[in-house]
């Protein structure tokens, strides 16, 4: 008898770029990361590409790739964000899959998954394909070979979405059991219902489809993966082994596989240690022969199916009524907020989907001039959104086009191709699944809906926003200063939307605090400068200048001329405007640095009004890291005069201090936040500092447990921890230097008085790489070489600190 076990993660964020800058803003709710894509890496992605496995004193023994023993999909933008803001882990990630194929027969743990988590059942046919296409094309751009199986967001399903999927070549993909309606023997005319989640899990079905293509369906162990995403399984990696092995039925004598589906996430996000659970129950399975752990492909190809499945479609994994969670007020939400209510989902659905029709319509006239095949260029965008190189551009509009492009031309379709991306990024799931419209996803999407109306503006002067708000209107928030989806996209959306303009109001406004480049990027803008001139009185700065900008997007283009006045405090004006001829921007230039150069700072400001009329930006309308970066230029002054106020306070009084602490009396309620203030600051300026000194570390450590102040776990664990990576990283390179050992053992030792959450991942990486090459060899040195005693006592040491066993 064959027992197999395969553990499916699907890892998934949705996107979360601004659709006006292709990146990812500070996101204030991931703190101490900068936003959620961050923060989940360092708690999810990263981890399950070393992940530990302890012994029975805690201790790790050893760390594995949990990639490498498991099935997994991811979704395409989330590697797009990997690839940019994390390559080591993406690197990780694409590379197991090639590495496993030798395992796992030639076949790779990595399924495809469509592009952007739209629910498909409720798209059409054309999006449908569009998603499919691209979310294989994505892969294949990735993992260089062609994906066997592709993941279904939610796992929403309807018989033409798996007639696209198989299709283009998709062999597989997987369900909930409750997704079932009926089975039977493939070759036999009697069916069996099992409707309700009757179904065996423990073997792959085949589903055939209305075209007379057929695609394989694996139908996941409910019980095992809601304990996995919901129970207590993952607090303890043995009992999830059992769980697994125990599903196995002795009366099935042909070979079969437990299989389970939970999000990806689940192993270290929404689970602290889920990772290291999941390494243990493969380690515990495979070490004691309990089952051969697989993956769908593998097991596929070894043991076809032998019977066959009919699904009930529009139904998906979590939602008990469907796929309604995802348009109307059906009861299925997060419930954090037990009173509210989600009847804004339906008029978000419709007002989506009326505003798709609407850009589909604009689309197919517009492109129908220059483009051979309207629809097959959109489904062929996904190699320009995977390059967007001036070359591979080129090279898909000529590929495409009817004629040669003028440079307008261009711009054009990249705009009304842009138009389409973001109309289909509209749909991601998230923007329906939480339980307020007022909430970051649904503000998402309705940000992609804002981007794709913009540029329907631009390009035929049709005004969608309008109609859109109405039906939004219908969408009633749980939030009395919001009223309703209008409201919400009025007050959280509309601010983000950007043209070129803002860009150059942006570009002017940070080329007073930061360094000035002749050419710079601005996110997905290419800024070149054709004039520029600053000037400088007090704290009070004046810059004029005009420069090019250009989109790396869409390829549109503008001269911006600019006139930046900063008061110096918060208060900045900005004038911006296209197409100043020379002569008139002489004349302003002229005439502002006259103002500013006589300390006329109102006549500047009245000018610059003169100049650039309504065209005039603030502060407000900076990027927001780029707002924060300025804001925190402009408190510099003041932080360091509190800083140095507070320690002049506490050294000065600290003979009193020292009294008032040996006679048993707290200080006064100003003087002790005062104390604690200053030791703080202090501890972390002292763990920043790149000329690192232990020694004023213990006197500031010892002072703070004196006064029994305790820095915040969090803010000083994360700044303590990336210490005390730095310093691994240093070790990583010179692994014998003795006395940087001692320092990174004494820095550990200092700061075990604190309760901080310290991230030492990357640190034991680095701690177990380098004792599996230089334990076995000190050993035997150290007994006859002092030295090599003392550095693998301090190896040890550290390796305490650490919970590593030096092996």
């Amino acid at each position: 008898m064959s027992y197999y076990v395969c553990i499916h993660g699907h890892f998934y964020q949705p996107p979360r770029e601004n659709p006006w800058l292709e990146e990812v803003e500070l996101q204030e709710g991931a703190r101490p990361y900068h936003d959620w894509n961050e923060k989940i890496t360092a708690e999810c992605y990263a981890p399950n590409t070393a992940s530990r496995i302890l012994n029975s004193d805690r201790k790790i023994i050893e760390i594995v790739n949990n990639y490498s023993k498991i099935s997994f999909d991811f979704g395409p933008t989330l590697l797009l964000w990997l690839e940019r803001h994390a390559p080591e882990v993406y690197q990780a990630i694409i590379e197991t899959d090639k590495e496993c194929r030798k395992k796992y027969s030639e076949h790779g743990p990595a399924i495809a998954q469509v592009y952007n988590h739209m629910i498909m059942p409720l798209a059409d046919s054309r999006d449908k394909r569009t998603q499919v296409v691209w979310g294989i094309r994505d892969f294949e751009h990735r993992f260089g070979r062609k994906p066997e199986g592709m993941w279904l967001p939610e796992t929403a399903v309807d018989l033409e979405t798996l007639d696209i999927m198989a299709e283009y070549g998709i062999k597989f993909t997987i369900l909930a059991p409750h997704q079932a309606s009926r089975v039977r023997k493939i070759g036999e005319e009697k069916w069996n219902n099992v409707m309700g989640g009757n179904i065996n899990p423990k073997m792959p079905y085949l589903c055939r489809l209305p075209s007379g293509r057929s695609i394989c369906i694996f139908f996941y162990d409910q019980s095992v993966s809601l304990d996995v995403a919901f129970g207590d399984l993952l607090k303890n990696g043995e009992n999830f082994a059992l769980k697994i092995v125990r599903s196995f039925s002795q009366a099935q004598r042909q070979p079969q596989i437990v299989h389970i589906a939970t999000d990806g996430e689940t192993y270290g996000h929404h689970l602290k240690f889920g990772d290291m659970a999941l390494s243990y129950c493969l380690y515990y399975i495979e070490s004691r022969n309990l089952a051969k752990i697989t993956i769908y492909g593998e097991y596929l190809e070894k043991n076809p199916p032998t019977y066959e499945v009919e699904i009930i479609e529009n139904t998906s994994w979590s939602c008990f009524h469907g796929v309604e969670r995802w348009r109307g007020d059906c009861g299925c939400r997060m419930g954090s907020e037990p009173k509210f209510k989600q009847e804004w989902r339906k008029p978000l659905r419709e007002a989506m989907d009326w505003l798709g029709d609407r850009v589909k319509l604009i689309y197919e006239k517009e492109t129908a001039r220059y483009f051979q095949d309207p629809w097959k260029a959109r489904d062929d965008y996904i190699e320009v959104i995977l390059n967007r190189s001036v070359e591979n551009v080129e090279q898909f509009l000529s590929k495409h086009s009817k004629k040669q492009l003028s440079k307008e031309e261009k711009v054009k379709v990249l705009k009304l191709l842009e138009m389409q991306r973001n109309a289909l990024l509209m749909y991601t799931s998230c923007g329906w699944f939480f339980d307020e419209i007022s909430g970051i996803e649904s503000i998402q999407v309705m940000r992609y809906a804002a981007r794709a109306m913009q540029l329907a503006k631009e390009l035929c002067g049709v005004d969608l926003e309008p109609d859109y708000l109405k039906i939004l209107e219908k969408a009633p928030s749980n939030i009395p200063e919001y009223q309703n989806g209008a409201q919400v996209y009025n007050m959280l959306v509309r601010p983000s939307i950007t043209d070129l303009l803002r860009v150059g109001a942006h570009y002017a406004m940070s080329s007073i605090f930061g360094e000035y480049r002749e050419t710079q990027k601005v996110y997905c803008y290419t800024a070149k400068n054709e004039a520029y001139e600053s000037l400088e009185a007090g704290n009070k700065k004046f810059a004029v200048g005009r420069v090019r900008l250009r989109s790396d997007i869409t390829w549109e283009e503008s001269v911006v001329s600019f006139a930046v006045l900063h008061f110096g405090d918060q208060n900045l004006m900005v004038g911006v405007r296209e197409f100043m001829d020379r002569k008139s921007f002489s004349q302003m230039r002229k005439g502002t640095e006259k103002a500013f150069l006589k300390g006329d700072f109102p006549q500047v400001a009245e000018l610059i009004n003169k100049y650039f009329g309504k065209q005039v930006y603030s502060l407000s309308h900076l990027f927001r890291d780029e707002q924060i970066k300025i804001l925190n230029k402009m408190l510099e002054p003041t932080q360091k005069k509190i800083e140095n106020l507070f320690f002049q306070i506490y050294k000065n009084n600290y003979p009193i201090i020292q009294t008032l602490n040996e006679m048993g009396i707290s200080p006064p309620q100003t003087l002790a936040a005062v104390i604690e203030f200053t030791l703080i600051n202090a501890l972390r300026k002292s763990l920043e500092d790149e000329d690192f000194n232990i020694d004023e570390l213990q006197k500031l450590v010892s002072e703070m447990k004196k006064r029994t102040i305790e820095p915040d776990k969090t803010d000083i664990g994360f700044v303590a921890s990336q210490k005390i990576n730095k310093l691994m990283e240093r070790l990583a390179q010179a692994p014998q230097d003795d006395s940087l050992l001692e320092t990174i053992v004494k820095t550990l030792n200092i700061l075990s008085v604190f309760p901080l959450e310290l991230n030492l991942w990357k640190a034991q990486n680095i701690y177990f790489s380098v004792g599996k090459k230089l334990c076995g060899p000190m050993q035997k040195k150290a007994e006859t070489n002092p030295n090599a005693k003392k550095w693998l006592d301090h190896f040890n040491e550290l390796g305490e600190f650490l919970g590593v066993k030096c092996v």
